[in-house]
């Protein structure tokens, strides 16, 4: 992993990105439905897991991030994302190690899952990667919009993607997504092409 700093007084977006992070500090969220037709016969969450984490590492606009270092741009990301206890009722957000290779993501999606899923800690598992960023899934409801609350100091820029009950329409099997970013460093031009790319991978996706 490597993070590359940003040169802000010869970046492009810099009057844009201190506008958002200084005078009108302002995250978003957009909502769409995503045809999830092409998966079927696929486990939809860690196959929905590998797709955004592959998409989110084509896109520096969500590799984006302010350190103690300074702002920059990760080379690449995992996922860290939440399972939940049938027992309790609760979940626990864990991650893993994202791979080119979809069979083997999935074998270490299977295999932190297992371990996980019945903890009662909120994160039991150690090591979170700084590259990292937020995955979740509502089954159990569908929803038209998703709005994520971070009280910090208005500078988290890295996305948070919350995935809800898919339903079927016209033949399609339709999953909402919920996309939020921060106006800093990502534009409703960067989400609706964030979303093409998704929807490609999804339509052509194949297991090696």
């Amino acid at each position: 992993m490597s993070f590359k700093l940003i040169d802000i007084e010869k970046w492009e977006r810099k009057e844009f990105y201190e506008h958002f992070i200084n005078e009108v500090v302002c995250s978003f969220s957009i909502t769409v439905d995503i045809d999830i037709t092409a998966l079927k016969g696929q486990r939809l969450y860690p196959a929905m897991i590998w797709l955004l984490t592959k998409t989110v590492n084509e896109m520096p606009e969500f590799r984006t991030s302010l350190t103690k270092e300074g702002l920059g741009i990760y080379d690449s990301m995992h996922p860290m994302y939440t399972v939940f206890n049938k027992d309790n009722k609760n979940f626990s957000g864990i991650w893993s190690y994202f791979s080119e290779d979809y069979n083997e993501f999935l074998q270490s999606y299977e295999k932190d899952e297992a371990e996980y899923s019945h903890s009662t800690r909120y994160a039991p598992k150690d090591g979170t990667p700084v590259n990292s960023f937020n995955i979740s899934m509502l089954p159990w409801l569908g929803f038209t919009s998703v709005n994520i609350n971070v009280y910090d100091e208005g500078k988290f820029l890295l996305p948070i993607f919350t995935m809800g009950k898919f339903s079927e329409r016209d033949g399609k099997k339709l999953l909402p997504l919920s996309i939020q970013v921060h106006h800093a460093v990502c534009d409703g031009y960067h989400v609706g092409l964030f979303v093409e790319k998704l929807q490609d991978k999804i339509n052509n996706f194949k297991t090696q």
